[in-house]
């Protein structure tokens, strides 16, 4: 039955991607958009401008209140961290030169760069600093960060460029979370006079400045003539929103994009091959799979939840939808992570068991649920798979194709059931597990069990590797038994490039920093 059900995968596939060949692309005259796209690429020739394509249009620029992915890919170059990763995932200086920890784990003194300023002319200093750790954490604001920073007690000035934090206790992925959003830096004097409005015209201390936004169309940075460090070569950054992946990769081919993120699995073995193209492949840090409401049915019951975590042929998905560029998933932490462990294996699909999972609930007919997914054709294709898995069980999935910023909106509002969408992932194994899991994690939709709180505490709280490896095991092996979260593949990272397109580094947190890219 395995064999059939992805042979018939395989070739509804084939007649899928047989169809769409057939259809030529409509011609159009180009937008006012497109032209200034088409003379951007052109630019890039003489070495002055980079013109990137996105997965989706990044709902909002304050890092202090973003909870999408692709907002990073801009963050990385409009704002400086604290701290910031390599190649290896060691942690490098920044904004701090450099910082002490104290033998007990719980004073973190940062000695930070002097003379850098925010676009604005705002000075960078322990103060400017210390305001925006507040303003993350101040329980008024709503910010995403506030979990991420809930080990901190105190914040004390030192001088100008020395700052102490104190925790209450230690917590080992303290550094972690500064490289990442929560290290990030935005002007208080612009917070102070924009407001809200910050979003839409942030102010930070990267390479690049923003200078516009048109929504769904273009995201317009240009060099930061002012930066404290090595000047950046290229004068200006434009991003262009593309949620349709194979109009990104033709906009590649063609010449009006430089690079790309997220490049299709079905075309990552054209790419290698594809003339005046670099294919850049780096293991990812996060997982991908199916957030459920646990607040409500049907999802508020567990054995439902196990049930169709049962239904996914995760192999099939992979296999298929794909194409390999992926690995079946067991859990939160990916192979690659010093806490990844083997004994947490991938969920083998059994119908009959979870037949019996929902009669034992008390629905032996099964249930119905509807899965909001983004309209992009993996994602569709992916969204079926998945709806004619659950069916052999009973289980009528309803999809709804929802555009990428709205959806986010609903999960942070519970309006949903099911979504297929997942977690970039951190350097640390608790940006994976505690946002995920613990009860007042921030991508956590309801699930709320004191053990695995305890254990995700536990983890945090300690500095020994190899215990906090077991902690995450014993986590991860609760998280199976309960799934609250659907874990299917963790992806692997393709960007693409052109090859006279020099200096871009591939890290693991796949995020695109362009500070030392140039044109040959």
């Amino acid at each position: 039955m395995r064999g059939t059900f992805k042979l018939c995968f395989l070739l509804a596939v084939t007649l899928m991607l047989i169809s769409a060949c057939g259809q030529a692309a409509p011609t159009e005259s180009p937008s006012e958009g497109e032209q200034e796209a088409s003379e951007s690429a052109g630019q890039s020739a003489d070495k002055t401008t980079l013109v990137v394509g996105l997965d989706d249009d990044p709902p909002q620029l304050d890092p202090h209140f973003s909870t999408a992915a692709v907002d990073r890919q801009v963050y990385q170059n409009l704002y400086d961290k604290l701290v910031d990763i390599d190649e290896q995932l060691n942690f490098v200086p920044q904004l701090a030169e450099d910082w002490e920890i104290s033998d007990d784990g719980t004073v973190y003194t940062f000695y930070l760069r002097q003379g850098v300023t925010f676009h604005d002319g705002t000075p960078f200093n322990a103060e400017a600093v210390k305001f925006n750790i507040e303003r993350m954490m101040d329980p008024n604001n709503g910010s995403p960060r506030a979990a991420e920073l809930q080990s901190i007690d105190t914040i004390e000035v030192i001088d100008e460029h020395t700052l102490e934090v104190h925790l209450k206790e230690p917590f080992s992925p303290f550094l972690a979370v500064l490289s990442d959003r929560a290290g990030m830096m935005v002007s208080p004097t612009a917070i102070e006079e924009k407001g809200e409005d910050f979003r839409n015209s942030p102010v930070g201390t990267g390479p690049f400045k923003f200078v516009e936004r048109v929504r769904q169309d273009r995201l317009v940075l240009e060099r930061n003539e002012d930066y404290w460090g090595e000047q950046p070569q290229l004068e200006k950054i434009i991003y262009r929103p593309y949620s349709d992946e194979n109009v990104r990769l033709t906009n590649l081919l063609s010449g009006e994009l430089d690079i790309i993120n997220k490049v299709p699995p079905k075309d990552v073995e054209r790419l290698r091959n594809e003339s005046g193209i670099v294919l850049s492949e780096s293991g990812a840090l996060g997982f991908q799979g199916l957030y459920l409401n646990n607040k409500d049915f049907p999802f508020n019951v567990k054995e439902l939840r196990n049930a169709l975590d049962l239904v996914i042929d995760r192999e099939a998905i992979v296999n298929v939808a794909l194409r390999d560029a992926a690995i079946p998933s067991a859990g939160a932490i990916p192979p690659g992570s010093w806490a990844y462990d083997e004994s947490i294996q991938v969920k083998e699909r059994d119908v009959e068991a979870a037949k019996r999972l929902m009669a034992e609930a008390g629905y032996p007919d099964g249930f119905s649920f509807t899965l909001k997914i983004n309209p992009r054709p993996v994602e569709e294709q992916i969204g079926q798979m998945i709806q004619s898995m659950a069916a052999e069980a009973g289980i009528d999935v309803e999809l709804e194709i929802v555009e990428f910023g709205t959806l986010i909106d609903q999960l942070d509002n519970f309006e949903f059931e099911a979504a297929r969408l997942g977690w970039s992932g951190r350097v640390d194994p608790d940006g994976n597990m505690h946002p995920l899991l613990h009860s007042n994690g921030s991508i956590n939709y309801g699930y709320s069990n004191p053990e695995m709180d305890e254990l995700l505490d536990r983890a945090r709280a300690e500095t020994d590797p190899e215990v906090r490896k077991e902690l995450y095991r014993q986590a991860a092996e609760l998280a199976q038994e309960e799934s609250p979260y659907i874990f299917i593949y963790h992806e692997l990272d393709f960007t693409a490039y052109k090859d006279n397109l020099k200096g871009f580094r591939h890290l693991p947190d796949t995020m695109m920093r362009f500070h030392d890219v140039y044109f040959e």
